[in-house]
């Protein structure tokens, strides 16, 4: 039976979840703070020129299920693949690129404009009969048990600007961002577990041009990062051949860069290749000191809904800093997780909400902490060797011996539909096993390694007896890490 379904926030994710809602025939009405992004003089969100995202498995699974396929191959039609990372740094005084791809099978992520992916789905939303847009409506007032929310107009220079309107719903979707307006009133209605944290590390976004010729000016199919421990750089490809690149440094670091104005000299020390190859020093002054500094946020609640009226998905819910580009992902699996749940208890809302926020918490708490860990990887374990054998190791026995199950977490976060809470619990066992073949199996390695070289023979088969013995040496230690 069809039904009202009332989403607030038209970003990628609520209008995902209104997608969901329209093609299983409820009526849809999306409310939106800010004025329609398709109109060219709405100002760009965060005021930057434009925000990229990387498009992995997870939204792209998500994006398939609605059924809409022309949808999805517009949209993967206006991507542009990264196979991995290219870390610059110094080394003995040299500036090198040093390429890692992502995967020992060679997947790759999607760069893509946020507004372009955006812009499509609003479009494809337009066009169907059962969907309503509310564009600079806000929040002010929602109560879940009579299902009633009011929405107050905020269009400058209108006459009606200010002027409040009451709407029934029978389900309302939040997905208004990490200072969620649905959030707030929400925990007027439920005791809900809140935490909010401003990560100390703030970021700016530039922009980097195509050269005179109009081309790429770094290699296109990577994600390019400056690693500097407590500061970090990186470039992501656009269609047009520019860069969006984004400093990230801690606040008391942009402090004493604003107070210096040492900007150039900061790039030149710290980011080789980046003045004047990418952006010109005049440039680069303008742009850091145009575009603003903006904090990163984390966000962690639970529960996500009240009884069968209302729930909170992506950034409302759990907002994450982006240092595994699995925010956007995240927030647009819960759409498709939501509507799992939703389909299996088509009669009792109020049991799929429930069991919809006890198989969501997990996962995404999961994401949010490994977000934030893994700013350390893209910083600075990229130039550790241990981190780096380690990857090879995992990656290796992954792609010689894929009946032993084993994979890098970053593999099964970013190229899977696996539970984040699931992947986690999987690289913790491995990590024991790792641990304990280094720790006591050594020695078995290396013979066993010896043994099977004698046998085959041949580089290739020294590099397979390696492996074998490695992967027998895991077994053993894995019997004892189950006991």
């Amino acid at each position: 039976m069809a039904q009202k379904v009332v989403i607030v926030g038209a970003g990628p994710v609520g209008s995902l979840a209104a997608l969901y809602a329209a093609v299983r025939g409820h009526d849809v009405e999306i409310y939106e703070l800010r004025p329609d992004l398709r109109d060219p003089e709405t100002t760009p969100l965060n005021f930057a020129k434009s925000i990229n995202l990387a498009l992995s498995e997870r939204g792209i699974n998500s994006l398939r299920q609605t059924g809409l396929s022309e949808i999805v191959d517009l949209i993967l039609g206006e991507t542009f693949p990264m196979h991995g990372r290219m870390i610059h740094v110094r080394k003995l005084g040299k500036y090198v690129r040093e390429a890692q791809l992502y995967d020992a099978r060679g997947k790759s992520l999607l760069a893509m404009d946020r507004t372009g992916l955006n812009k499509a789905l609003l479009d494809h939303l337009e066009a169907m009969p059962n969907v309503k847009f509310f564009f600079n409506y806000k929040l002010v007032g929602a109560d879940f048990k009579k299902n009633l929310a009011w929405f107050e107009r905020h269009q400058k220079a209108d006459p009606v600007r200010g002027t409040e309107i009451e709407i029934p719903f029978d389900f309302m979707i939040g997905a208004d961002g990490a200072h969620s307006a649905v959030r707030y009133h929400l925990m007027k209605f439920v005791p809900m577990s809140y935490q909010q944290t401003y990560i100390d590390k703030l970021w700016c976004q530039f922009h980097v041009p195509p050269t005179a010729s109009g081309d790429f000016r770094l290699p296109p199919n990577y994600l390019h990062i400056w690693p500097q421990d407590e500061s970090m750089f990186i470039a992501l490809p656009n269609l047009d051949k520019t860069f969006t690149s984004t400093l990230f440094l801690t606040r008391s670091g942009f402090e004493k860069l604003d107070a210096s104005g040492n900007i150039v000299e900061y790039f030149t020390s710290k980011f080789p290749g980046v003045v004047p190859d990418l952006i010109t020093a005049d440039e680069l002054r303008k742009q850091y000191t145009t575009n603003q500094h903006l904090p990163l946020i984390s966000v962690k609640c639970t529960p996500y809904h009240y009884g069968g009226s209302a729930v909170i998905v992506g950034d409302a819910a759990h907002a994450m800093v982006p240092f595994y580009g699995q925010g956007m992902n995240a927030g647009l699996e819960d759409i498709r997780v939501l509507f799992e749940f939703l389909d299996q208890h088509p009669h009792d809302r109020a049991a799929a909400l429930r069991a919809y926020s006890k198989h969501r918490t997990p996962d995404a708490h999961t994401i949010n902490d490994l977000a934030d860990r893994n700013y350390n990887e893209m910083a600075s374990d990229v130039k550790n060797p241990m981190y780096l054998l380690r990857k090879w190791l995992e990656e290796s026995l992954d792609l010689y011996l894929p009946a032993a199950g084993w994979a890098t977490q970053y593999s099964r976060i970013t190229f899977s539909n696996i539970r984040y809470s699931e992947v986690l619990r999987a690289s913790q066992r491995q990590a024991r096993v790792l641990n304990g073949v280094v720790g006591f199996l050594l020695a078995s390695v290396a013979g066993f390694g010896l043994w099977f070289a004698r046998r085959g023979g041949g580089g290739e088969s020294v590099k397979r007896g390696v492996l074998r013995s490695i992967c027998w040496a895991a077994r053993r230690t894995q019997d004892l890490v189950r006991g």
